[in-house]
């Protein structure tokens, strides 16, 4: 039967890492100007040279990375490295003047192929530049399965770590699709994609806002 794979938690190293909330107040409608987000580095062998995008919500809520070439897998044809693919990504956030920013929630989409007793996994890990702390979430499928899946690391709004006001700090994200055959009968192929060829697939950064305490009225 059709349906998405809904896997939720915190995202503990990121959303709960050192940096510190002191002296911000509450802005959560962000600021006026249009935050300004670029690919600094790309690197892995989930999203060679071209196939990686980024783009910004309007009303500064989110931001998309898109993928075009992102899949792991087991099987007839695939090369042993093929059971993994990963991708880091390093963005440069530059916020607009009086505000910083936390991220809220990150949501995955991709599609999956496991054959009965196969495994697939998804993983991330995020920090901001300057940080000694790295958090990972881990979400693990079974199969069978054929269909979408889609995974969400998210925390609470009190626990919310906020970038350094005044301050641009790249933002690292490293994710990772792997794929075990694990009792899945023999000559038999497995898969998890986080592709995005057809646009309708992308990893979803949901921002909250801020003012700095200059900004503070």
């Amino acid at each position: 039967m059709s349906g998405v794979l809904l896997a939720g938690g915190a995202a503990a190293a990121l959303f709960a890492s050192v940096l510190s909330t002191q002296g911000v107040s509450s802005a959560p409608d962000g600021p006026p100007e249009k935050i300004q987000i670029s690919v600094k580095t790309v690197n892995g062998s989930g999203c060679p040279k071209g196939t990686t995008a980024v783009a910004v919500a309007a009303d500064n809520s989110a931001f998309t990375v898109t993928y075009s070439d992102y899949l792991a897998e087991v099987g007839p044809g695939a090369d042993p490295t093929d059971i993994r693919k990963n991708c880091q990504l390093s963005l440069g956030v530059h916020v607009p003047q009086g505000f910083t920013y936390a991220i809220a929630q990150v949501d995955y989409r991709g599609y999956g192929y496991l054959e009965k007793g196969a495994k697939g996994t998804e993983k991330a890990s995020y920090y901001f530049q300057g940080s000694a702390d790295t958090a990972s979430r881990t979400h693990d499928f079974g199969g069978p399965y054929n269909d979408n899946w889609q995974t969400t690391d998210s925390t609470d709004y009190s626990a919310l770590v906020w970038a350094p006001c005044g301050q641009d700090r790249n933002f690292n994200v490293n994710t990772e699709l792997r794929v075990n055959a694990g009792t899945s009968p023999a000559g038999t192929t497995s898969f998890m994609a986080m592709d995005s060829t057809d646009g309708g697939v992308n990893t979803v950064y949901h921002l909250a806002w801020k003012e700095c305490p200059s900004a503070v009225r």
